[in-house]
């Protein structure tokens, strides 16, 4: 088994989006199978990276619960996911230094692939790869990725001369390996952005995913 403490990526959940399809409340502590969703997305990805950090805006004390970090944007205006990136690759560099690779997952995927991160590493590795990014039913989820923390000052560059504001964007300029997932019970990278999203999560979680 692998020690927590080799593994080369750090896990940043991207909870810091304003919620609008969900009437503005905070999706992470939304309910879903009688736990709050941040706890199902934790549960697969925690066993997969060296540490957690939650990217976050506004009061962190909402996820005292977790005893995790809770990193907010480090650039102002609520730039989106992109800053996410960018805050979860500074907190390495300032708590973790050496670690090469940051993994981001929404706060709101919470039937998550349990061999995500060990199967974008292999891509990398296989295809000299910059990065890595999922795909699912033809579809690339440019937020659900494996970065290298060497890209750092380059993201940020890019976005504050360059006003780069689309993970997509970011990701297709890059050499990266798409890492293609297979539906289970539900799409592995199934958002919750509505009630009815909820529900479908919650059959998915029952039917096995």
């Amino acid at each position: 088994m692998v020690q927590h403490e080799v593994i080369p990526v750090v896990g940043v959940v991207l909870a810091g989006g304003l919620g609008r399809r969900m009437g503005g409340a905070d999706k992470a502590l939304l309910e879903l199978d009688g736990r709050p969703l941040l706890d199902h997305v934790l549960d697969r990805l925690r066993p997969q990276v060296r540490s957690v950090v939650i990217n976050a805006n506004g009061d962190a004390a909402r996820f005292a619960p977790w005893s995790l970090p809770v990193a907010a944007d480090v650039l102002p205006d609520n730039l989106g996911p992109l800053a996410g990136v960018l805050t979860g690759m500074d907190w390495v560099v300032a708590n973790l230094p050496g670690v090469p690779w940051i993994v981001t997952v929404p706060n709101d995927t919470p039937v998550l692939p349990r061999d995500l991160v060990a199967r974008m590493l292999a891509a990398v590795a296989a295809e000299g790869a910059e990065m890595a990014c999922a795909a699912s039913g033809g579809w690339r989820h440019p937020v659900v990725a494996l970065w290298p923390v060497g890209q750092r000052t380059a993201l940020r560059r890019a976005m504050i001369f360059d006003g780069l504001r689309k993970a997509e964007t970011w990701v297709a300029g890059r050499r990266g390996a798409e890492v293609g997932f297979e539906a289970g019970a539900a799409d592995p990278f199934l958002n919750t952005n509505s009630p009815d999203d909820l529900a479908a999560a919650e059959a998915a979680l029952k039917a096995g995913a």
